[in-house]
C-alpha cells in the first residue's frame, strides 16, 4: 500500500502534465459556470435549529394579538426632530395613514396597530411620554418570501414627520444578510492582499505568488456557486458563504504553497519540468489529498446536527475543500506544465526562499535535546489559555449579534428603550386545547391557577395572560437578561409545573430567548458526543492509512485537542468576558463550539499531515528517528510557518467582521492555526517524537506495519 498510494500520484501528475490544455480548459469553464450561477443566486435561509419545543411555542404565540412571530415585524413611530410638536395622537393619526396602503398588500397577512385595540393593548403598544407607537405586521408566505418583501414594505413605511424603524426576525435577517455580505467583501480585500504579500516573501517570484490565489479563487467561486445551487432544492444558510470563503481560501492558498514550493524544490534539483511536476504531485500532493480527506472528515461531523443550519455549513464547506483539492491536483500542475522553468518570472527581493532554513533544523535538536522541559513548557502555555472554557456561558443568537448602527439593531434598541415590555425578558407560554374537553370555565380557571403560580416563580416581575378557546397564552416577564441563570430557572419551573397538569387538558409549551436558549444547547449536548466520536475515529483511520503508524495518529489527535482547548479558552475571555476589542460581551452561541471543533480538528490536521509526511519520507531513508524528525522540520516549519501566516490573515480579517458569530469563528480559527503551527507542531511535535523514539512508527504486522526497529 506505501508503494501504491505514491504511483497512484505520479500518475496522475503525469496524465495532468499530458492533457494540460484539456484541464486548463475545464477549469476555465466551470469558472465561467461558476460565475453564471453565482449570477443566477439563490435562496439561503436563516441560521436556526428546526424542532425545538421553544419554537413550536412561538408559533403558537404568533397568532396571538400584538405577539410577534418568525414572519413579523417590529415597526416604531416617533417623531423626528422637525415635528417634535405632534401629540401622541397625532403619531397614531399619521402612523395609520402610513400604513394604510399596506392593509391590501397580498404580501401582508395582518397589521396589529394600537388604534381601536382594547386599552390593555393599546397602552402597551404606545409611549405617551415619548410620544411614540409600535404596529406589529405580519407577513404571508414562508421566511424567504417575507424576507424578499421586506424591503419594498420598508419602502413604503415613510413619512415627512415620522421616523419609522424596523425590527423583528425579517428585519433581523435581511440586515444579517447585507452585513455578512459587506464582511465577506471587507475580508477578501483584507485577507488577499496579505496572502498576496507572504507568497511573495516565500517564493520571490510574482508568477508563484499568484498562482495560489488563482487555485483559492476557483475553488472559492465554485463552492459558493454549488451552494447558491444547491439553495434552490434544499435549505442552505446564510452563513455558508462565509464558511465556504473562510475555509475555501485558505486551503486553497495553503495546499497550493505545498505543492509549488515541492516544485520549485524539484526543478533546483535539477529535474526538468514534467519530472518535478510528477514528484512534486506524488509527494507533497499525497499530503495534499490526506490533509483534505482529514479536513473533509473534520467537516462531516456537522452532519450528525441534523434539523439545524450546521448541516449545511458542513456541505458547504466540505465542498469548498473537495474542490480545492481537485483544483490543486489538476488545474494547478497543468498550470505549472505550461509555465516550466517560467514561474520564476517577476523576481522580488526576499530575505530567503522555502522552509529549507537551518535554524529550524537547530531548533528541532535544541528540542529533542531538552524534550521534557519544552514539553512542559508548552502544554503549560496551552493549558492556562484553556482554563477560561471551564466558565462557558452559552446563548442562542438574536439581533444582538449585530452591532449597533446597523438599522435592525438600531431599532431593537430604541424599542427597549421606549417600550421596555417588548424589549424585557419575556417567556411564552403557549396552552393548546383539544377540540373537546373540560368545560371553558374550567379551563380559564385552571388557566388563572397556573398564572397565579407561575408568579410565584422567583425573578418573574409579571404575568399577563390572553385566554382562549382553543389556544391560551401566558407571557412571563422576568427581572433578570434572558441570557441570565435566574431566567432559566424560571424556564424550568415553568416545565416542571406542567407535570403536575395545571390545565387540565390544555398541552403547555415554553417559549421564548431563553428556553431557546436551553433547548438549544440540550439539542447540541445530546448530539456532540456522537459527532466528536466520529471525526476522532475517522481522523485516525486517515492519519493510519498515511503514516502506517499506530502510535503517531492517537498523538496529533491529542495535540489537536490541546490547541484547540487553548483557543477555546481565549475565545470565552474575549468575547463572553469582554476583553481586548470587544465591548458588548455576551455568552457565546450553541453552535460555536462544534462549530469550531469540526472546523479546526481537520484543519489542525492540515500541518501535521505535511510535516509528518516529510518526517516519515525522511525515516524511511534513514531509519533514524531524531535524524527524521530534524530534517522534516528542516524543510517544512518554514512553509509551514508561511502557510499559517496565510491562514491567520484570511481568518483573522473575519474577525474584523460585524456579526458576532463571524467575528468569533474568525478569532478563533486565527488563534488556533497560529498556536498550532507555532507551539505545537515547532515545539510539540519534536519534544513528544523524541521521547517515543522508534515508537513512533509502530503497527502491528497485521494492521501493515513492519514491526518495532530499535
Amino acid at each position: 500500500m506505501d508503494n501504491l498510494e505514491p504511483n497512484v500520484f505520479a500518475a496522475l501528475g503525469r496524465w495532468v502534465c499530458r492533457y494540460r490544455v484539456f484541464i486548463l480548459s475545464v477549469s476555465a469553464a466551470f469558472l465561467v459556470a461558476s460565475l453564471g450561477a453565482l449570477w443566477y443566486g439563490g435562496s439561503l435561509t436563516s441560521g436556526k435549529i428546526e424542532g425545538l419545543e421553544s419554537g413550536r411555542a412561538q408559533a403558537l404565540a404568533a397568532g396571538a394579538m400584538g405577539q410577534v412571530g418568525e414572519m413579523s415585524l417590529i415597526a416604531i413611530f416617533r417623531p423626528k426632530e422637525t415635528g417634535a410638536q405632534m401629540s401622541l395622537g397625532e403619531v397614531q393619526a399619521e402612523m395609520g395613514r402610513i400604513l394604510a396602503p399596506l392593509q391590501d398588500d397580498v404580501r401582508v397577512k395582518s397589521i396589529v396597530a394600537p388604534a381601536g385595540q382594547i386599552p390593555m393593548l393599546e397602552q402597551r403598544m404606545t409611549n405617551s411620554q415619548k410620544r411614540s407607537a409600535f404596529a406589529v405586521i405580519d407577513l404571508s408566505g414562508d421566511f424567504e418570501a417575507a424576507t424578499l418583501a421586506y424591503p419594498d414594505i420598508l419602502a413604503q413605511l415613510q413619512s415627512q414627520s415620522l421616523e419609522v424603524s424596523c425590527t423583528g426576525q425579517v428585519p433581523f435577517m435581511h440586515d444579517l444578510d447585507r452585513t455578512l455580505e459587506h464582511d465577506l467583501i471587507r475580508a477578501e480585500l483584507v485577507s488577499l492582499p496579505i496572502a498576496i504579500i507572504v507568497l511573495l516573501l516565500v517564493f520571490g517570484s510574482l508568477v508563484a505568488a499568484v498562482i495560489p490565489v488563482a487555485v483559492g479563487s476557483l475553488a472559492v467561486a465554485g463552492g459558493i456557486a454549488i451552494v447558491m445551487l444547491m439553495s434552490h432544492v434544499t435549505p442552505m444558510a446564510i452563513y455558508t458563504i462565509n464558511m465556504c470563503s473562510l475555509i475555501g481560501l485558505g486551503v486553497a492558498i495553503d495546499y497550493s504553497l505545498f505543492i509549488v514550493s515541492r516544485y520549485r524544490e524539484e526543478l533546483a534539483r535539477g529535474q526538468e519540468t514534467t519530472e518535478a511536476i510528477v514528484r512534486a504531485v506524488s509527494t507533497a500532493g499525497r499530503a495534499v489529498a490526506f490533509s483534505g480527506l482529514a479536513v473533509a472528515v473534520g467537516l462531516s461531523g456537522l452532519l450528525f446536527f441534523q434539523g439545524s443550519f450546521l448541516v449545511a455549513m458542513g456541505l458547504g464547506g466540505a465542498i469548498v475543500v473537495a474542490l480545492a483539492v481537485i483544483f490543486a491536483l489538476t488545474f494547478l500542475p497543468a498550470l505549472l506544465a505550461v509555465l516550466g522553468p517560467r514561474i520564476h518570472l517577476g523576481p522580488v527581493p526576499t530575505f530567503g526562499r522555502g522552509g529549507h532554513n537551518r535554524f529550524w533544523n537547530r531548533t528541532a535538536m535544541y528540542v529533542m535535546n531538552k524534550p521534557v522541559p519544552v514539553l512542559v513548557f508548552t502544554l503549560s502555555i496551552l493549558i492556562i489559555l484553556g482554563i477560561p472554557f471551564f466558565h462557558l456561558r452559552m446563548t442562542t443568537a438574536d439581533v444582538r449579534v449585530l452591532e449597533q448602527g446597523v438599522p435592525a439593531r438600531d431599532a431593537y434598541e430604541l424599542l427597549r428603550q421606549d417600550f421596555p415590555d417588548q424589549g424585557a425578558t419575556r417567556i411564552v407560554v403557549a396552552i393548546e386545547f383539544p377540540p373537546t374537553g373540560i368545560s371553558a370555565p374550567a379551563r380559564t380557571e385552571a388557566l388563572h391557577k397556573l398564572g397565579k403560580e407561575i408568579s410565584q416563580i422567583p425573578h418573574v416581575r409579571k404575568v399577563e395572560s390572553q385566554p382562549g378557546d382553543r389556544m391560551a397564552l401566558i407571557e412571563v416577564f422576568a427581572d433578570e437578561p434572558p441570557e441570565s441563570e435566574e431566567a432559566r430557572g424560571i424556564v424550568r419551573s415553568i416545565r416542571h409545573l406542567r407535570e403536575q397538569g395545571p390545565v387540565g387538558d390544555g398541552a403547555i409549551l415554553v417559549g421564548g430567548v431563553t428556553a431557546n436558549d436551553i433547548d438549544s444547547t440540550a439539542y447540541m449536548a445530546e448530539r456532540t458526543p456522537y459527532a466528536v466520536g466520529f471525526v476522532v475515529f475517522a481522523t485516525i483511520v486517515v492519519l493510519f492509512l498515511l503514516l502506517r503508524s499506530v502510535v503517531l495518529p492517537l498523538k496529533a489527535v491529542v495535540m489537536n485537542f490541546l490547541s484547540m482547548a487553548g483557543s477555546f479558552g481565549a475565545l470565552v475571555w474575549v468575547f463572553q468576558d469582554g476583553h481586548l476589542f470587544v465591548h458588548d460581551p455576551r455568552p457565546l452561541e450553541p453552535t460555536l463550539p462544534v462549530l469550531l471543533f469540526c472546523m479546526l480538528f481537520g484543519l489542525s490536521m492540515d500541518y501535521e499531515v505535511l510535516i509528518l509526511s516529510r518526517i516519515k519520507e525522511s525515516y524511511e531513508q534513514t531509519h533514524d528517528n531524531i535524524f527524521a524528525v530534524a530534517d522534516g522540520l528542516e524543510k517544512t516549519a518554514g512553509l509551514i510557518t508561511s502557510a499559517a501566516a496565510i491562514m491567520v490573515a484570511v481568518f483573522g480579517a473575519f474577525a474584523l467582521a460585524q456579526v458576532v458569530l463571524i467575528r468569533a469563528v474568525g478569532f478563533g480559527m486565527a488563534l488556533a492555526v497560529l498556536l498550532d503551527a507555532t507551539i505545537v507542531r515547532v515545539l510539540l511535535v519534536p519534544a513528544t517524537m523524541r521521547l517515543f523514539g522508534h515508537m513512533n512508527w509502530w503497527a502491528p504486522r497485521w494492521m501493515g506495519g513492519k514491526g518495532l526497529r530499535f
